[in-house]
């Protein structure tokens, strides 16, 4: 079984690579019925080779949510929220049979409250001929092992020393 990272074990520059998947026609057609994104550049193979692409490409959300699934584990930390998506690019398009991995690296390691820290990673989506598919950044509150010390005076103690 992975061990689950908390904030102290995450640096900004740290770096990990996913597994990879194939992406097929199954998986469009699927994402299609579960959206109800049916538009012919996905799913109808004859409209799709009259297009740029020549053929049908994936929908763009279903890399977004590719990436997703396949940054969960690598690393597989503990995640509170998903709180942003920034500047996300879909630069290339996905194609049935296209196999995509994830490239990932910590930019940022913010505090967030006492108990979590915000973390910027920077993500790309690769296909097997290491074109960046799609790409961006996006932030998730991590749980911190261990609370850190607050920074306020505790009033209580304060007046009791100036008592005595």
């Amino acid at each position: 079984m992975i061990e689950k990272l908390y904030l102290e074990d995450l640096c900004k520059g740290d770096h990990w690579v996913s597994p990879s998947q194939t992406i097929t026609r199954e998986h469009v057609i699927r994402f299609a019925e579960l959206t109800g994104d049916h538009d012919p550049l996905h799913v109808d193979e004859e409209f799709a080779s009259k297009s740029a692409f020549r053929q049908p490409i994936a929908h763009g959300l279903l890399g977004l949510s590719i990436m997703a699934g396949l940054s969960s584990k690598h690393p597989m930390v503990h995640t509170i929220a998903f709180t942003e998506l920034d500047d996300w690019q879909f630069k290339h398009p996905i194609f049935f049979g296209d196999t995509v991995h994830v490239e990932t690296e910590i930019v940022a390691i913010q505090p967030y409250g006492r108990r979590a820290g915000k973390v910027t990673w920077f993500r790309q989506l690769v296909n097997q001929s290491g074109q960046v598919v799609q790409q961006g950044s996006l932030d998730t509150i991590v749980a911190a092992r261990q609370p850190r010390k607050s920074k306020r005076t505790d009033r209580t103690t304060t007046k009791i020393q100036e008592s005595v």
